[in-house]
């Protein structure tokens, strides 16, 4: 059994983490508005904060972030930052400010998401954001110390999130909830570091 944190707990993929994990691990919940533990992972002063209020952790799950969905030719910049400042860098947030706060042999989970690979229209902002994510755990997995693992799930869109995100994604079959928590269970729980794990597709 081990401490560990999920950062996005109050969404609908950090709720799927957080029921695959619950039953074994005591799980901390962090969200960004809501519950005991909150954070603004974009504000590296805030995930300090929220650290130094945890303590030591044996894995930190990342299931969060917000990214910039529209047609490229009316994208502005500042728009674009949008993804790369909330899910990219809150993201690495984590890992940079919480490798001191996991306990030996520990590990982080992030999230990135299908469009890495299989890129949509106006979906721009979010597969760049999800390929570096993974770019960023690869690099990482080597540089880590003290036999800290990490590993990034991918997953294609949540049956629960169709009614909002199936417009972007014609002809993309969702998955469900749980078995896209398997995967975190697999992060979490396995030997892997520097792993992408493919979630419905």
């Amino acid at each position: 059994m081990g401490k560990i944190v999920v950062i996005g707990a109050t969404g609908t993929i950090g709720k799927a983490v957080v029921n695959a994990l619950g039953e074994r691990h005591d799980v901390i919940e962090v969200g960004a508005k809501r519950g005991a533990h909150r954070v603004n992972f974009a504000d590296a002063a805030d995930v300090s904060r929220l650290f130094q209020s945890i303590g030591k952790v044996d894995h930190v799950v990342t299931a969060a972030g917000a990214v910039h969905f529209g047609r490229l030719a009316e994208t502005t910049v500042d728009q674009f930052w949008i993804g790369l400042r909330d899910k990219l860098m809150g993201q690495i947030n984590v890992v940079l400010i919480g490798q001191a706060w996991v306990n030996d042999a520990g590990s982080f989970t992030l999230t990135s998401g299908i469009t890495a690979d299989h890129p949509v229209r106006n979906g721009t902002n979010a597969a760049t954001v999800n390929k570096a994510l993974e770019g960023f755990a690869l690099g990482a997995a080597i540089d880590l110390e003290r036999g800290l693992r990490i590993n990034v799930v991918s997953p294609t869109m949540l049956e629960e999130s169709v009614p909002t995100f199936g417009p972007y994604f014609p002809g993309f079959d969702p998955v469900s909830s749980q078995k896209v928590g398997l995967a975190y269970v697999r992060s979490v729980e396995g030997g892997d570091s520097g792993k992408v794990y493919r979630v419905g597709y």
